[in-house]
């Protein structure tokens, strides 16, 4: 019986799986390592620990988080980078699954050492991030990696067409579209506003993300709050971390928004959900100021069509065939928070149209969803158990 054992545990492949990020709140990696488990594999997630991680979940698959001396910057890449590779050198592996740019060359020398098949998930067009556009040495630095590593991949992912279309003309690459989609979920399963400690006579606004940062909207989704442009029966709550939220506790308190505008932390995708769902409009509200942005598909957008929240968003490309698609929300064509208090308006009292609305996000929700999306990356998985 021992040995039968060891036998099973031997033909089980072994998928490792590496991210920069603390292992807490990335819902693309979390579906594609439960589905890595479901196909039979022994599933390893590797990424960093920081100062502020909460201790790690429970899951279905074994989790590692780097501890390093450094949490941001060139020395945290460079320290990080370095201990993939020899994590990845001394574990065995019979797939490597590498989540964005920053992760890509140490898994491509491992699997042209070891010649360990390598799949590629893009999560953005990470080249085109706003935080390295005005930093040159920087750029180059990450650009030289992609165009070493990524003319040799043979299974690449990314988030969305647009996104896709851009690698296809730079590399002549195929690459597969896997959109960041949640799993079927129940409205029945959610807590009311009373449990949450959420307001029960205001109408309550969203926006929500694990990037808060700059040139996100969220500075002027602030100002909109203001007593001047008429949302009296309305709040805000901003969910989530980034760099942009000091900038925006300061607006809070020069504006006098206490009591219109608040802040809750980062936290888990199962119990921000029970958040997102009481809300009556999600923002999305990223602004066309680099390529990244631009071309970007955010993961919140599809969070307000499982949770049934009609969507107020910013003109981009990708975003804006989802909402004219489904018919779901409206479009904005200016940050002016006096034009987004208008909108907000509209759409928080609007009864005919939140029917409407209401109505098309529930066909949304049935069809933009993992079950149906995980399709074509489980048939590249499939390859190598």
């Amino acid at each position: 019986m021992l040995a039968l054992y060891h036998l099973q545990q031997e033909v089980l492949a072994k998928a490792i799986v590496s991210v920069t990020n603390d292992l807490l709140t990335d819902q693309r990696v979390s579906r594609t390592c439960d589905l890595l488990h479901h196909l039979g594999y022994k599933v390893v997630l590797v990424g960093r620990k920081k100062k502020g991680s909460t201790p790690l979940p429970k899951r279905k698959y074994h989790m590692y988080r780097f501890s390093l001396p450094f949490e941001k910057g060139f020395l945290f890449y460079a320290f990080y980078n370095m201990r993939l590779f020899f994590f990845l050198m001394f574990n065995k592996a019979h797939l490597l699954v590498s989540n964005d740019l920053d992760t890509l060359f140490p898994n491509f020398l491992i699997h042209k050492i070891k010649g360990t098949p390598l799949v590629y998930d893009s999560h953005e067009y990470f080249t085109g991030v706003p935080e390295i556009q005005h930093r040159p040495f920087v750029k180059n630095i990450w650009k030289t990696i992609e165009r070493f590593c990524f003319p040799k991949l043979k299974y690449i992912f990314t988030v969305n067409n647009s996104i896709a279309s851009l690698y296809k003309t730079q590399y002549a690459k195929p690459v597969e579209v896997v959109r960041n989609l949640p799993d079927i979920s129940s409205s029945n399963a959610f807590k009311d506003r009373h449990t949450l400690g959420l307001p029960t006579e205001k109408k309550i606004v969203v926006l929500q993300g694990a990037g808060i940062n700059i040139d996100r909207g969220a500075e002027e989704a602030l100002l909109a709050m203001q007593t001047k442009f008429g949302l009296s029966q309305a709040v805000l709550y901003i969910i989530g971390d980034g760099d942009a939220l000091p900038v925006l506790k300061e607006i809070k308190e020069s504006y006098n928004l206490e009591g219109k505008v608040f802040f809750l932390p980062r936290m888990p995708y199962s119990e921000l959900m029970h958040y997102t769902a009481n809300a009556d409009l999600g923002l999305t509200l990223d602004k066309d100021t680099n390529e990244n942005y631009r071309f970007s598909l955010p993961n919140k957008l599809f969070d307000y069509i499982h949770a049934q929240v009609p969507i107020l968003a910013s003109d981009l490309v990708e975003v804006r065939k989802i909402i004219t698609q489904y018919h779901i929300g409206m479009i904005s064509h200016s940050h002016a928070p006096d034009h987004l208090a208008g909108l907000m308006q509209q759409m928080l009292f609007d009864t005919k149209m939140r029917a409407v609305w209401k109505k098309n996000l529930k066909i949304a929700a049935k069809e933009l969803n993992w079950n149906n999306e995980k399709k074509t990356l489980e048939n590249v998985f499939r390859k190598f158990i």
